[in-house]
């Protein structure tokens, strides 16, 4: 039995303050710039104030691209259009640079991180600071057997506990979060199908790297079968995660937690991410009031779990490539918001209102003139006469 107590995270995150949220509107509708006029700009603005609990709300200058890694047993079952555990390639082109989301990064000044969580292979072909956090190597195949054991998935929820920690002590501001990972978006599948409700083919999309009808098909029978398991433990989300989820999503559910813990705002990347947000939802109802959702990257579970958490992308884009770029995509859009929030300037008749001794001094000249009281002249001095 876990030690870990999720119930928790209901008491210790805390929604975005509504008080700050609704003073910068109260400064929006006193721009220069009409209410409304920069249509989600607007929203994105006073959210990102009631995070940041200030007004104006500041820039966004230390964003920071969080990748969980994992390989899944599942695509075994030929599930995926890669070869089973083969998510170490697609780290090392990231480390290297190679990969959409690392040149979007390198463009944009953003750093990324990796955090290995479970990639099917020996630590020592990865650096250091990215394998230290790792729990297993590769997870089951979640149609037959169990993702990982109860105390594995506790120590890769506390990993990504640790991770946000980490980040939030070295200032970073903002989060785009993503996974790097083969068979993940079958296990995301599953997550979401048992949280929602919903059959297998509701929610089975077609991958990154695009899979044919055949393995679509092998990819629906995988997350029925996987159904059947997750649905008995479906009160216990870190028995759910064990079950039919992975290292890197219990990693990824214990960031999202711990980020709104620590009230660091996050941009969620495709339908992994979504599917550990909605575990998170379970855990922690507030939780998604710190989360933004990045982009709609077209898998049918994405759009599933974020209808379910209220989270609208920012972006329609089709990217299907996964590893976070989607959602970096979207964070020149926050930044942006963020600037004009900030910059815009106030009109000149507003600016008279807020300033309460120029207030003061026209009312009271108004008062004077209402009541005839003009202040009056001073009498001319008339002047003695010669020889007195």
């Amino acid at each position: 039995m876990s030690s870990l107590n999720l119930d928790d995270f209901t008491d210790l995150i805390e929604r975005p303050d509504g008080g700050v949220r609704r003073d910068a509107e109260a400064r929006r509708e006193r721009q220069i710039v009409p209410p409304g006029s920069l249509g989600r700009l607007d929203d994105l603005g006073e959210w990102l104030a009631a995070a940041q609990s200030a007004v104006p709300v500041r820039p966004v200058e230390r964003p920071r691209v969080i990748l969980f890694a994992g390989d899944h047993g599942i695509a075994g079952r030929g599930v995926s259009a890669r070869p089973a555990g083969s998510a170490v390639e697609l780290v090392r082109a990231v480390l290297e640079g190679g990969r959409p989301v690392s040149v979007l990064a390198r463009r944009l000044g953003v750093p990324v991180r990796v955090v290995d969580m479970a990639l099917d292979c020996e630590p020592d072909e990865l650096p250091a600071d990215v394998v230290r956090h790792r729990v297993r190597r590769g997870s089951g195949s979640i149609d037959v057997e169990d993702a990982l054991t109860l105390q594995e998935a506790e120590a890769a929820f506390l990993a990504g506990v640790a991770v946000a920690d980490e980040e939030a002590d070295s200032g970073t501001d903002l989060v785009v979060l993503g996974d790097v990972s083969v068979g993940g978006t079958t296990a995301a599948g599953v997550l979401v199908a048992a949280l929602c409700g919903t059959d297998a083919s509701v929610v089975t999309g077609r991958g990154g790297l695009a899979i044919d009808d055949l393995a679509w098909m092998r990819k629906c029978a995988a997350i029925r079968d996987a159904l059947r398991r997750a649905r008995p433990v479906l009160g216990d989300q870190l028995r759910l995660l064990a079950t039919v989820g992975g290292a890197d999503l219990a990693a990824m559910t214990g960031f999202l937690l711990q980020s709104a813990v620590r009230k660091m705002p996050v941009v969620l990347d495709g339908v992994v991410a979504a599917a550990c947000a909605l575990v998170g939802q379970r855990i922690a109802f507030r939780a998604p009031d710190w989360w933004l959702a990045g982009h709609g990257s077209g898998e049918p579970g994405q759009a599933k779990a974020l209808d379910r958490m209220a989270l609208e992308p920012l972006l329609e884009q089709g990217l299907t490539v996964g590893e976070g770029a989607g959602a970096l995509l979207a964070l020149p859009l926050v930044q942006a918001a963020a600037a004009l929030a900030a910059e815009l300037p106030e009109r000149p008749e507003a600016e008279k209102a807020q300033d309460p001794d120029a207030e003061e001094d026209e009312q009271d000249e108004q008062g004077e003139q209402a009541h005839g009281l003009e202040k009056p002249e001073e009498p001319e001095t008339a002047e003695a006469p010669e020889g007195v």
